[in-house]
């Protein structure tokens, strides 16, 4: 507080810029991994700790291999189309958005009809949600906790304005990490590790803000891994998922790279895609066999989208900020469009069953300020009672 009134002093006074810039200097940072160095630098000297899938796809091929072997059900079978079906959910971001996905998943576990995942990839508020998904029904009532029970100081703490200019974010996110780090705990990550030994994988998506790269990693590796930074690395990784650049401060991670340290800054995944249900590339075996006429595994994909995929009318004001704030929030929302799209046609083309679930028009509830309790736990109910009822998921995207 008291170097904001400093810099509150100076900006009255009309200090020179050098004078305003020297007394509130942005916080510092490590150094950054050197360019192209990215993939080889490690956080906890763990080889499949996470993976660069723009940069190179065989390390994912393997892992998502691996698991396969190491799955309990896939001993026994001759035929690939014998083989019980793989469950995979991806989560989206969404910010508040992610109570309908956490009321989903707790619906669909009271109908009886919610499956155990294979595979749980999370990015952003889905990030948040994963873990529980992950672990099952077991995490439910932790999961309605923390997208109905939280009040907005449990979540973020607002800075000055002056943050715009000497601060990494507009909005503190320390209270979001004791929030993680309550519900995230040893026993949480043991059970982590132990679905990995039995071959099911969980990934959470960032940014590497340094080099333009999108990082999937590797949670349940993590968990095994036995590392006394585990946990506070797993904790880390889903507050940099949920971090909003600009609105909330990156996550800084100590990497090692041939003996030397850095640093790498990482934010919300949702900078390079808001939900990704596999990596294309890994499964091109399935490709060639689909190509040759021999039988796959069956493979379902459920996609929950923490948002809408209709447009939202808006009176815009002709203001500089209001048109750009509007145009900031349409191409977030065509980003999301274009994910949806993207897995849509992957789907299609490697023979995965496609469904999708995502607020709808009939929802007619205003968001009044962030996480904002009432609406949350609405949109939580709207989830729930959906998938109680039986939630027609969507085999196809509804544009």
């Amino acid at each position: 507080m008291a170097a904001s009134r400093r810099c509150m002093v100076k900006l009255a006074a009309g200090t020179g810029i050098t004078a305003l810039l020297s007394g509130c200097a942005a916080p510092e940072r490590g150094t950054p991994v050197p360019e192209a160095y990215s993939a080889a630098a490690t956080v906890l000297g763990v080889a499949n700790e996470r993976f660069f899938p723009s940069l190179d796809m065989k390390p994912i091929q393997r892992e998502l291999f691996d698991a396969v072997m190491r799955a309990p059900d896939f001993q026994g079978y001759e035929s690939n189309a014998l083989l019980p079906q793989l469950e995979l959910l991806a989560l989206s971001g969404g910010g508040e958005n992610g109570a309908f996905g956490a009321g989903l998943l707790c619906g669909w576990t009271a109908s009886g009809t919610r499956p155990e995942f294979n595979m749980v990839t999370g990015v952003s508020t889905g990030a948040l949600i994963a873990p529980f998904a992950f672990l099952g029904s077991g995490y439910d009532e932790q999961l309605r906790a923390v997208f109905t029970g939280l009040t907005p100081d449990e979540l973020l703490k607002s800075r000055p304005y002056t943050a715009a200019l000497f601060d990494d974010g507009m909005i503190d996110n320390a209270p979001l990490f004791l929030t993680i780090s309550r519900h995230i705990n040893e026993a949480m990550l043991a059970e982590i590790a132990a679905a990995y030994d039995k071959g099911r994988l969980l990934f959470i998506s960032t940014t590497d803000l340094d080099a333009q790269l999108p990082v999937m990693w590797n949670i349940g590796a993590i968990a095994k891994s036995g590392h006394p930074r585990a946990l506070d690395t797993v904790r880390r990784i889903m507050l940099a998922s949920a971090a909003i650049p600009g609105a909330f401060p990156p996550t800084m991670f100590d990497v090692t790279l041939d003996g030397h340290a850095y640093q790498e800054m990482h934010v919300d995944g949702g900078t390079f895609a808001q939900a990704f249900l596999y990596p294309s590339a890994a499964v091109q075996n399935r490709r060639d066999r689909i190509a040759r006429l021999q039988p796959v595994r069956p493979m379902a994909g459920y996609i929950i989208r923490n948002g809408r995929l209709h447009p939202e009318w808006a009176d815009v004001q002709r203001r500089t900020i209001n048109i750009a704030g509007r145009a900031i929030s349409t191409m977030i929302a065509a980003s999301g469009y274009n994910d949806v799209a993207r897995i849509f046609n992957a789907t299609q083309r490697d023979n995965v069953a496609f469904n999708l679930a995502y607020i709808g028009p009939d929802f007619q509830e205003v968001l009044p300020s962030p996480f904002d309790q009432n609406f949350m736990r609405a949109l939580f109910d709207y989830g729930y009672q959906k998938a109680l009822h039986g939630y027609e998921w969507a085999s196809r995207p509804p544009f």
